[in-house]
C-alpha cells in the first residue's frame, strides 16, 4: 500500500491537520475490506475550492486494459499488469465533517447506488462540465441577474488582477521602448496592434487605454493615434459590456468574437502584426484532460459526470420530474440554453427564471467520477492540433508518481496565437500556473468551480516546452503588482 499525503505543508502551523485522524480511519476501513492492500494507493488532498466536483471519499479503479476504440467490438489488449488496482482519494479539508471510516467502508463495499449519470466515461476534456462552462459565458447575463453579482465578484478577492494600473503602465513602457528605435529607423508600422483575449467586462482594456493615452501624451510620440486595440471574447454579452466600458476610446477599439482555443480563425488578418497579445485568467477556464504516471505506467484520467442521489432527488422534485429524467432535461438545457428551455420543456420549467434556477442547482450538484485507463503510445495521443503526446514524456517520467493537467485548450490557444505576433511582439498571460512538477505532487490543482464556470491550474511546463520547440522563449515570474496572490505572469517572445 502507498499512502500519498500531499498537503504536507498543513501538518505544521497554527491549525495543523491531524494526520492520524485523516489517515487512520482509512486504514481501518481498508483492513476490514477483502482487497489486496499491496495494490492500493491512498491519496490525501486538500481541495481548496469549496465548490468542486469531488466527493469527500472516492474510489478510483485503475484498469489493466485501455478503453476499446469507438465502434470496435473486439476485446481490448491488456496493457500489462498495473502496479495498483485501486486509488482511494480523500479530501482532507472536509474529511472531519463525516464518519470517515464508515464512509470509506461504504465506498469500498459497493458501487454507489442512486447516482444519476449524465454521460459515459471519457477524457476529462470531453466532459459535459465544459458544456456547462460554455453555457455560463453565453448566458452570463441571466446567471448574474439570478445570482445578484457579477462574475468578477466570484473571483478570489472579488476582482481580476488584470485591471492593475501598475502592470498596465509597465507593459506600455515596454512597448514604447520597443517602438521608439523602430520609429527612428522608419521600421515601425503605421498601425500598432494590441489584442486582448478574454476581455471580460472591459476593465482591463479601459485601464490599458487610459494609461496608454496619458503616457503617450507625456511621451509625445503620437502612438495613441495609431493604436488599434482588439477586444476578443467568446461571449457577445461580455463584448457588449466591454464596449460600453471603453466608450471613451471607441475609435481605437474593435470587438472580435472568437473561440479562445483557435484565435487565428477570427484573427488571421493579424498574423505577424500584433505587438502585444494580452491574456488574463483565460487558460485556466479552457478544457483539459488529465494524465498520470503510476508505478512507471502512463494513464488517462477518465471521468463521467453525475448527480448524487440526494441532490438528484431534490433537483428532480424542483422540476416535477423523476430523477431518471434529469439527464435528458440537462442535455436540453446545455443544447438550447435557459431562454429556450421553458418552451422546450413547459411541464418541468415554467419560465426563464425557473430554467435558470434549474441550471444553477444542477451546476451546484454536479460531480465527477474518475478512473485510470492505460495510455498506450504517447505519440498517438493528440494534446492539441499539431502537438503530439510525446511532449508529455519528460514530465511524466520526471520521477515519482504524478498526475497532471494536459491543458489541451491552453496549449491549442497558445500555439495558435504565436503566429499572430510581430517578430518583436510579446504574449503576456496572467493566470494560475503550475511552474514545477512538484506543484502537481503536493497540491490539488483543480478542477474547481468559480460561480458557474470551471477553473484548473495551467501546466506552464508543458506550454514552455511546446513554445521553445517553436522558437519562442517562454518565461514566468510572480505577478509583481499585487502581493499574496497565486497569479503568475507568463511571457513568450521569439528568440533572437
Amino acid at each position: 500500500m502507498l499512502i500519498d499525503f500531499r498537503p504536507h505543508a498543513r501538518l505544521r502551523g497554527n491549525n495543523p491537520v491531524d494526520f492520524e485522524a485523516s489517515v487512520s480511519p482509512l486504514i481501518s476501513a481498508l483492513a476490514q475490506d477483502q482487497a489486496d492492500l499491496s495494490g492500493v494507493r491512498v491519496v490525501c488532498d486538500w481541495v481548496q475550492y469549496k465548490e468542486n466536483f469531488r466527493d469527500i471519499v472516492e474510489v478510483r479503479p485503475i484498469l489493466s486494459c485501455p478503453a476499446p476504440a469507438e465502434g470496435h467490438d473486439g476485446r481490448p489488449v491488456p496493457a500489462g499488469a498495473p502496479p495498483y488496482h485501486m486509488e482511494i482519494a480523500v479530501d482532507v479539508r472536509r474529511s472531519g465533517e463525516v464518519a470517515l471510516r464508515d464512509l470509506t467502508a461504504a465506498r469500498l463495499s459497493q458501487q454507489p447506488a442512486g447516482r444519476i449519470y449524465l454521460e459515459d466515461w471519457g477524457p476529462g476534456g470531453d466532459s459535459c462540465i465544459w458544456d456547462f462552462n460554455a453555457l455560463y459565458w453565453s448566458a452570463l447575463e441571466l446567471w448574474e441577474k439570478a445570482s445578484g453579482r457579477s462574475y468578477e465578484q466570484a473571483l478570489p478577492g472579488g476582482e481580476s488582477d488584470a485591471r492593475n494600473r501598475g502592470a498596465a503602465r509597465e507593459l506600455i513602457s515596454e512597448l514604447f521602448a520597443l517602438w521608439d528605435p523602430l520609429a527612428s529607423s522608419g521600421a515601425l508600422p503605421e498601425e500598432l496592434y494590441v489584442a486582448e483575449l478574454g476581455v471580460g467586462n472591459g476593465s482591463q482594456a479601459k485601464v490599458f487605454l487610459d494609461e496608454f493615452r496619458e503616457l503617450d501624451r507625456a511621451h509625445g510620440s503620437g502612438y495613441y493615434r495609431r493604436l488599434h486595440y482588439l477586444m476578443c471574447d467568446y461571449s457577445q454579452y461580455v463584448l457588449d459590456l466591454a464596449r460600453e466600458t471603453v466608450a471613451a476610446h471607441a475609435s481605437h477599439v474593435s470587438s472580435v468574437s472568437l473561440d479562445a482555443t483557435r484565435p487565428s480563425t477570427s484573427l488571421g488578418f493579424l498574423r505577424g502584426k500584433a505587438f502585444l497579445l494580452y491574456i488574463s485568467n483565460v487558460y485556466d477556464n479552457l478544457p483539459t484532460d488529465e494524465v498520470a504516471q503510476l508505478g512507471g505506467q502512463p494513464y488517462y484520467v477518465h471521468t463521467r459526470a453525475y448527480f448524487p442521489p440526494a441532490a438528484a432527488a431534490d433537483l428532480a422534485a424542483s422540476v416535477s420530474a423523476a430523477p431518471e429524467e434529469l439527464p435528458g432535461l440537462t442535455r436540453r438545457l446545455l443544447r438550447l440554453g435557459p431562454s429556450e428551455l421553458a418552451d422546450a420543456a413547459p411541464g418541468q420549467v415554467s419560465d426563464v427564471d425557473a430554467a435558470v434556477r434549474f441550471w444553477q442547482q444542477a451546476w451546484a450538484a454536479l460531480r465527477l467520477e474518475e478512473r485510470y485507463v492505460p495510455l498506450t503510445g504517447l505519440d498517438l495521443y493528440p494534446v492539441a492540433p499539431s502537438v503530439s503526446g510525446e511532449v508529455l514524456r519528460p514530465l511524466l517520467e520526471s520521477g515519482a508518481d504524478i498526475r497532471m493537467h494536459v491543458s489541451n485548450g491552453a496549449v491549442a490557444s497558445f500555439v495558435d496565437s504565436l503566429p499572430l505576433l510581430h517578430p518583436f511582439g510579446k504574449l503576456v498571460c496572467h493566470d494560475l500556473f503550475v511552474t514545477g512538477v512538484a506543484g502537481y505532487r503536493t497540491s490539488f490543482r483543480g478542477p474547481g468551480k468559480y460561480d458557474g464556470s470551471v477553473v484548473n491550474w495551467v501546466n506552464w511546463l508543458l506550454l514552455a516546452h511546446v513554445g521553445r520547440r517553436r522558437g519562442f522563449e517562454v518565461q514566468f515570474a510572480p505577478f509583481r503588482h499585487r502581493a499574496g496572490r497565486n497569479i503568475v505572469t507568463m511571457t513568450a517572445q521569439a528568440r533572437d
